[in-house]
């Protein structure tokens, strides 16, 4: 350890080959109790200087720490500068994929309002034409009937009806004069009913073939109505399709017009995002 100064003065004054007693000279109790009010005073400063010097080491820990912390904040903000721009990135590349989501979910949307377009417009042409063939079917029908009450075989049919009647009236009047014991007349009578019997006979052949006919033309007007009522269901059976088909078409207009607006809005959140992100770099 060094030796403090005052104690070399403290030696040199108690040493008596150097002091030498004088009348003008101090004695000897106040030169030591110099020398230790001096030891004293320098112990003092050493005292403040010890305690001034552990609060600077004091301060230097602290000013280390927070030296240390700095760094540590800023190699912090440096990773999350980098972690921001690479979120950005991440994010622009986002919204370009968005973008051209979007870009195609428009244009697939368009095409799907053509096709609808186009649907619609089958749909309506062939709701036309089976509205003009059932107005068709109907004027057939109406034709038909009427075409039917001209046909000569069923003039001719209610002819021999009107005759029949006719004939059943002479039959009445001929019974009554039978009630008459004349025999011409009877021998007439029989010879004519024998004349009518053969024609009535003629006119029930006649009848039965003209029924036959009759019958196989009521055959075709069924065979015709079948086919009318196949026709229609063959027809209402592409209604429902094409009205299935058009439902189907809206169906995913809607869900493709609620696709859109789901990514415009995250668009929108996307862009507003960026745009903070880019003030807060800008700032």
């Amino acid at each position: 350890m060094n030796k403090c100064p005052g104690s070399a003065e403290r030696g040199s004054a108690v040493n008596p080959a150097v002091i030498t007693p004088s009348e003008n000279s101090p004695s000897l109790a106040e030169v030591v109790k110099r020398v230790a009010e001096q030891q004293q005073s320098q112990a003092s400063d050493i005292e403040k200087s010890k305690a001034v010097l552990f609060q600077l080491q004091v301060i230097n820990l602290e000013l280390e720490k927070e030296m240390n912390s700095v760094l540590l904040e800023t190699k912090t903000t440096e990773r999350e500068i980098h972690l921001q721009d690479d979120a950005i990135e991440v994010t622009k590349y986002r919204c370009e994929n968005l973008e051209a989501k979007v870009r195609a979910l428009y244009s697939e949307n368009l095409k799907l309002r053509c096709d609808a377009e186009a649907v619609q417009e089958e749909f309506e042409m062939i709701l036309a034409r089976n509205n003009e063939y059932r107005e068709k079917m109907k004027d057939h029908k109406h034709l038909f009937w009427e075409m039917e009450s001209k046909l000569p075989i069923m003039i001719e049919l209610a002819e021999k009806k009107a005759v029949v009647e006719e004939l059943k009236a002479k039959k009445e009047e001929l019974i009554c004069d039978l009630q008459n014991p004349e025999g011409s007349v009877i021998k007439q009578v029989q010879e004519e009913t024998t004349l009518l019997k053969r024609e009535v006979t003629t006119l029930k052949d006649f009848i039965n073939k003209k029924r036959d006919l009759l019958e196989e033309e009521k055959k075709k007007h069924a065979k015709l109505k079948k086919e009318i009522e196949v026709q229609n269901k063959r027809y209402d059976a592409i209604l429902k399709r094409l009205h299935c088909q058009l439902n189907k078409v809206h169906s995913n207009k809607r869900q493709w017009h609620w696709n859109i607006q789901q990514l415009e809005k995250k668009a929108a959140e996307l862009r507003k995002c960026l745009g903070v992100a880019e003030l807060q770099n800008i700032m």
